[in-house]
């Protein structure tokens, strides 16, 4: 089984509704959060960070509380399939860069978590986004990471 991590960015609209950031997937071109395997001597929630500034160019605050988790089938270069879990961690975007490591290779957008949960092909990262279109400042995790990047 494989254990990766995955920044959710997100932003505050000025009506008080919470968006999300999603990428493309190099290989299918399917929505996704940026994510990446751990990195030895990161902390899990700075080794999501850096996949969120490589993938989609994002930079901000990210939170150190894993906010859920979801599982999806990894295809590995060999074509073996390894099934993962993937921890989330919220990330307060403060800055979109214009020229970043992927953005030869990926395309990114803002979401409302609603849309954002209809466009990915994982059921419990959609259950995920939708817990963020009900209740998002309810989320202990994401709740202190607002006061903090306030």
């Amino acid at each position: 089984m494989g254990e990766q991590i995955a920044a959710l960015p997100l932003r505050w609209e000025d009506d008080g509704t919470v968006s999300v950031l999603m990428v493309t997937s190099r290989d299918t071109g399917r929505w996704v959060m940026p994510k990446g395997w751990e990195m030895d001597g990161k902390k899990p929630w700075a080794a999501a960070e850096i996949e969120a500034l490589e993938e989609a160019g994002a930079k901000g605050h990210i939170g150190r509380d894993c906010i859920g988790t979801y599982r999806y089938p990894k295809i590995l270069d060999d074509g073996r399939v390894i099934p993962c879990t993937v921890r989330v961690y919220p990330m307060v975007v403060e800055k979109l860069l214009r020229d970043w490591k992927e953005r030869k290779q990926r395309v990114r957008k803002w979401f409302t978590p609603k849309a954002a949960a209809k466009r990915v092909d994982e059921q419990e990262l959609s259950d995920l986004l939708m817990s963020l279109h009900k209740k998002p400042a309810r989320q202990p995790a994401i709740r202190t990471l607002m006061n903090a990047a306030g």
